[in-house]
């Protein structure tokens, strides 16, 4: 009789007229379908955001950076001491300056990064991202690189002079005065994000030149951990060891921290509006059955007339909402890995059609997506689990019903 229950199942999910699906059961596929799809697509979306803004942001600037109120002298020991912490990967001096940068074009607010060339392949991804020279070319006295779109709003390229202005004052003889130098643009980076806009990068000498200090000397220490959640804790214990009280610190979470926190809130919250679509779509699965029971109530009759068992009958309609979640399922996740795969055409053909680029004000000018298969495979559980009790909840509604009463008028 069970086969008979699942035969049954498969034969009211198509029309009356001979169709494959019946009107009311194909809106239930593809509500599932349209539902499961938008949620594999702007979740991956959001992952790929999260993703590229951690690779690209967090690759760049410093996971936590040791810092004083005055010069810290004897850099290379500290060093030496902070290396020692196995949680950290590798340290390095840094330098950070705020200053202005002028061309003969135009004049723009800059960051200025000492770093030392040496070991920078191995704090940052910059110079992965070099489109233009390389960052060894800083070795080069008096030179700079900066990010692609700083090069384009200042009209400079590879070979150029700018000048470069900071605030840090200069005392002589003649008055106070900020420190002014002419440098040569040796590199160029893109990383696609709005750091290309501002930030620049020296060589630590040039540097200590720029801020006043001796050649033993650097305003602070970059770190790079082994866990980047965890910056702010690893560098915590690092201070305890160094047992230093003019030393300090600060993490990535202090400039950028609020940013991915609200990723992660978006994320969450439009992830839980999209459910509301498979909520939907879980309701015309609903609505399937109880419009499948509804008309046929005789057959109903007949079959607990004949002897079936209330399990039986559940399981004919029960299939019946079990194909409908699997059909729409399985469509979701093939149109959902259709559009994620096409996500940067559709992107471009609408960039084209309104003529601006849509994401040209954001860190990211461009769509990246990032596919999490367990993430997908919990939102298809979820939305499964939701169908199949939207499908037995009108099939044990069949078995309620009085074959006597329904039999009496036919």
């Amino acid at each position: 009789m069970s086969s008979i229950s699942l035969k049954l199942g498969y034969k009211y999910l198509r029309s009356n007229k001979g169709g494959s699906l019946s009107f009311t059961t194909l809106l239930a596929v593809i509500g599932l379908m349209i539902g499961i799809s938008s949620l594999i697509v702007v979740t991956s979306v959001m992952n790929g955001f999260e993703k590229e803004l951690e690779d690209r942001i967090l690759g760049v600037i410093p996971h936590s950076v040791i810092t004083s109120d005055d010069a810290i002298m004897d850099y290379g020991n500290l060093i030496s001491e902070i290396k020692e912490n196995n949680d950290v990967i590798d340290a390095a001096p840094y330098i950070n300056i705020q200053g202005i940068i002028s061309s003969s074009y135009d004049t723009k607010g800059i960051s200025i990064i000492g770093i030392d060339t040496e070991i920078e392949q191995n704090m940052s991804i910059i110079p992965e991202y070099m489109i233009v020279g390389n960052l060894d070319d800083l070795s080069i006295k008096n030179s700079i690189v900066i990010g692609s779109l700083l090069a384009a709003n200042i009209g400079a390229y590879v070979g150029d002079q700018v000048n470069i202005t900071t605030s840090d004052i200069k005392t002589s003889i003649i008055g106070s005065y900020p420190t002014s130098v002419n440098l040569k643009i040796v590199g160029i980076y893109e990383l696609k994000t709005e750091i290309d806009q501002f930030m620049t990068l020296v060589s630590h000498e040039t540097g200590q030149k720029l801020k006043n200090i001796n050649p033993n000397e650097t305003t602070s220490i970059r770190l790079k951990t082994n866990n980047l959640f965890e910056a702010d804790l690893i560098t915590k214990d690092v201070l305890d060891e160094l047992n230093n009280p003019l030393l300090y610190y600060s993490s990535w979470k202090n400039t950028h921290g609020t940013l991915f926190e609200a990723i992660k809130f978006e994320k969450l919250l439009i992830s839980l509006m999209l459910f509301l679509i498979v909520g939907v779509a879980s309701i015309l699965v609903l609505s399937t059955v109880v419009m499948t029971v509804k008309s046929k109530e005789r057959e109903i009759g007949i079959l607990l007339t004949l002897g079936a068992s209330s399990k039986q009958v559940v399981l004919i309609f029960f299939t019946q909402g079990l194909i409908v979640s699997l059909i729409g399922i399985i469509a979701g996740i093939i149109f959902g890995f259709i559009l994620v795969s096409n996500l940067n055409n559709l992107i471009t053909i609408i960039e084209n059609l309104l003529g601006r680029n849509l994401l040209e004000a954001y860190f990211i000018n461009y769509f990246p997506y990032h596919i999490d298969y367990a993430q997908i495979t919990m939102i298809c559980f979820i939305s499964f689990v939701i169908s199949i009790i939207s499908s037995l909840v009108p099939s044990f509604r069949a078995i309620k019903l009085n074959p006597v009463e329904i039999l009496r008028h036919e």
